[in-house]
């Protein structure tokens, strides 16, 4: 016998209903004013292209490695890549790019020995908008006004190794690295190289032109022992240097403005339907700042 079925029909009816759902980060970007998106500069886009057709974009950061960048920048107009291959796959840590030869004398008017762009002060480059969630590397970690993820101990700053991220390839210390030769992150964020080799930005476009290609086993290192493995890259330039037909632009989410900080949100507690139980916190390599490209204008 049931007593109450009335109560069965409401309670049939509320399961119907299904749960409010909580907008995503990539949501939240999409819905953001115009007013809360800077623009990438031109000169700070490097662009590979690979043989296969492929492109990768990379956003430069000068204002934390302007000798790097600027050895960078000559590099790039110099046509020193023009023969330049990535030799290394490394699975879950880096993909490699340069000169696999390391036979090749360095490019005319770089700075060839860089100093270690690697750290600064506190508040050297201004104020950070804070991280609201705790990092395991770093007891002070943030966002700056230019749109990079900042990590510190309230003494120093850098920039993180997080996936994604730019770095120029070296050896033993006391070198640098002339930025003749780079890596980006293809793995979980090895941030125990933070601090210790400089990182000159951050892969916003392409990454699986880099990220998708056979792991190499040369040398526990990932480096492709067969030349036959390497993968040619056709050409390697600053965007701010193409003709205005093949012109490029990118613009990042603004960090302070409201959308920004509701995307940190929705990362670190990612919601109904999918999500039953929010991490209430998250790794700054996993707020990395929304970035979009945009139709160029002029």
């Amino acid at each position: 016998m049931i007593l109450f079925p009335h109560l069965l029909s409401i309670t049939a009816a509320a399961q119907a209903v299904p749960a409010p759902s909580k907008p995503t980060a990539t949501q939240i970007a999409a819905a953001a004013p115009a007013a809360a998106w800077g623009a990438i500069k031109p000169e700070d886009l490097l662009l590979i292209d690979f043989a296969d057709g492929q492109r990768s974009v990379i956003w430069l950061a000068p204002e934390y490695a302007p000798v790097h960048v600027a050895n960078i920048r000559i590099i790039a107009r110099s046509g020193w890549w023009s023969d330049a291959t990535v030799y290394r796959v490394q699975d879950n840590y880096v993909t490699q790019w340069g000169d696999a030869t390391e036979k090749k004398p360095p490019a005319a008017g770089i700075t060839r020995r860089p100093p270690a762009e690697y750290e600064w002060a506190w508040g050297a480059h201004g104020q950070i908008v804070a991280n609201p969630f705790r990092d395991a590397y770093a007891s002070r970690t943030g966002f700056s006004a230019s749109g990079w993820p900042l990590a510190g101990d309230g003494k120093r700053q850098w920039l993180p190794h997080c996936y994604g991220m730019v770095g120029v390839a070296r050896d033993l210390a006391p070198d640098t690295g002339t930025g003749g030769d780079l890596y980006t992150v293809i793995g979980h964020a090895p941030r125990h190289l933070d601090r210790n080799i400089a990182v000159v930005g951050r892969v916003i476009d392409g990454m699986g032109a880099l990220s998708a290609l056979p792991r190499g086993t040369g040398g526990g290192l990932g480096l492709y022992e067969d030349p036959k493995m390497r993968v040619p890259i056709k050409r390697i330039t600053i965007a701010a240097d193409l003709p205005p037909a093949e012109q490029v632009a990118y613009e990042f989410l603004r960090p302070g403005t409201p959308a920004f900080t509701a995307t940190l949100e929705a990362r670190a507690n990612r919601g109904l339907p999918f999500f039953t139980v929010p991490a209430g916190t998250a790794d700054l390599c996993n707020l990395m700042g929304p970035v979009r490209k945009m139709t160029p204008t002029g």
